[in-house]
């Protein structure tokens, strides 16, 4: 899943996929959805458009639009990494979830505890490939909208009942009140 090479281009739709650390269900635990919507109208003030989305128990996926002036996407997901983590830490202290937090302590390696950090709350790493084409996207919005209840999950008895998607914008045309979404077709 690591990202090796930075993704530049402007005007592009990219799949994003992040991933608490050791697969934890950070955001189901902490109840973090409200957060994540957050970081999707700071998105949305910076030009970047949300595209589709899925939240789920341990990681997100989300299509993003990037705009010709927006920042590069590895600094619009790092800083969501750490909006994100402060928030979780915050909640899981507030909660006494005192076992999580010490696998979150045990994960930070010896030398970012050198400069300071105290807890690893997601994969140093994220996935993003950008989206060239309309079957690709297609191919990319029908997963995310399928994987609360496909494989291991069972979040919801059908896609479309499931809270933390961008499944019914698509498919029943219905407005999120949540986060503003454009369609793909619109950028």
């Amino acid at each position: 899943m690591a990202v090796k090479l930075r993704q530049d281009q402007r005007e592009a739709i990219y799949f994003v996929t992040f991933t608490c650390h050791r697969w934890l269900p950070l955001f189901e635990e902490t109840k973090l959805y409200d957060n994540i919507y957050g970081w999707f109208k700071i998105l949305q003030e910076q030009g970047i458009k949300t595209v589709g989305y899925v939240l789920m128990p341990n990681h997100l996926h989300c299509m993003l639009y990037l705009s010709k002036e927006a920042p590069e996407l590895y600094k619009i997901i790092s800083n969501a990494k750490r909006f994100m983590a402060y928030e979780i830490v915050k909640r899981l202290k507030a909660s006494n979830k005192d076992d999580l937090l010490k696998k979150l302590e045990e994960g930070v390696k010896a030398k970012e505890g050198k400069k300071g950090k105290l807890h690893q709350v997601f994969q140093e790493s994220y996935d993003a490939k950008e989206c060239f084409n309309e079957p690709f996207i297609r191919q990319k919005v029908e997963y995310m909208h399928k994987n609360p209840v496909s494989g291991r999950w069972n979040l919801a008895s059908d896609y479309l009942s499931y809270l933390h998607s961008s499944a019914r914008f698509y498919d029943l045309n219905e407005v999120n009140e949540l986060v503003i979404l454009t369609h793909f077709q619109d950028v």
